[in-house]
């Protein structure tokens, strides 16, 4: 009588060095069509000065050339930058703050206080943008605030002011990304082993030192991806900007994202603004590998 054939266990059989490569394919295949082409797309449109409509002239690099000579390029640059400081290190700046006063200890009401910070990130940025062109106004309730402490002479119409509309729409990022910032880094502080603060009371560490040193080191990678997200939010804000000011009065508060709708879709020079989307992608491709590699060296 012949015995049963045998079977192989599991983990003896050959598997086929390919099989992994199955189950990436389709997420591949769905960043190649929606993130890759359509990056290498503009930049093909870049090389050409296009209306959108008809046939294209080909410039080379003139695209590029004028994105550095022009001044309301450049303008929108600097206000990008300026955005950024706002969004992204002011922020930063208070997330740790507010982290070192609510990580360690369980407070009452912790809840509603990641509930009322991280409501910015449920609301859209549009309503967000409408919400506080509404406070920003002539009768909105930062002029009512400061008429109520009689700091009339302080008032004005924020968004409109020449000197104020990038201020007050940086501000508007900061109330935005505040929030995001400390949840990064209270989830950061609940890895810290508990231990590490006790050896530092131990060795008479205040709170304030407790934090720099044992708190902080350990909140590196959240800080590489907080200074990443902000910073991507700074340089490619749009919607936020073309709400409540639409880049003005003027060009005071013109960013290269509104400059892009503005040169592809009011002005038909398509392959400006494809330049310009370029350059700007570049830029932030660049930050985030600068953030990367910093992070990563001092971890």
């Amino acid at each position: 009588m012949r015995g049963r054939p045998q079977v192989q266990p599991v983990s003896s059989r050959r598997r086929s060095p390919y099989r992994g490569y199955v189950y990436v394919l389709p997420a591949l295949a769905v960043y190649l069509t929606f993130a890759v082409l359509p990056a290498l797309h503009t930049a093909y449109l870049s090389l050409f000065e296009w209306d959108g409509v008809t046939l294209g002239d080909w410039v080379g690099l003139g695209n590029y050339q004028e994105i550095l000579q022009h001044p309301v390029l450049r303008r929108s640059v600097f206000n990008a930058l300026v955005l950024v400081v706002f969004f992204s290190f002011v922020p930063i700046v208070l997330g740790l703050a507010m982290t070192g006063l609510l990580g360690r200890h369980r407070r009452p009401g912790m809840g509603a206080y990641r509930f009322l910070f991280m409501l910015p990130q449920v609301v859209p940025l549009v309503a967000v943008g409408v919400t506080w062109r509404w406070l920003y106004g002539d009768d909105g309730l930062v002029n009512q605030a400061f008429r109520v402490v009689g700091l009339d002479g302080v008032t004005r119409a924020w968004l409109g002011d020449f000197g104020a509309a990038l201020i007050a729409v940086g501000l508007v990022g900061t109330w935005v990304l505040s929030g995001l910032c400390m949840m990064l880094f209270l989830s950061g502080v609940h890895k810290v082993d508990p231990s590490l603060y006790e050896a530092a009371r131990i060795d008479g560490a205040g709170p304030a030192r407790e934090f720099v040193s044992v708190t902080l080191p350990h909140l590196r990678g959240e800080l590489a991806v907080a200074l990443t997200v902000t910073t991507v939010a700074a340089l490619a804000s749009f919607d936020l900007v073309y709400v409540t000011t639409n880049g003005g009065p003027g060009e005071q508060t013109t960013v290269p994202g509104l400059l892009v709708y503005r040169l592809a879709f009011s002005e038909g020079e398509v392959g400006l603004a494809a330049a310009l989307a370029v350059v700007l992608g570049c830029v932030m491709l660049a930050i985030v590998y600068l953030v990367n590699r910093l992070s990563r060296s001092q971890s």
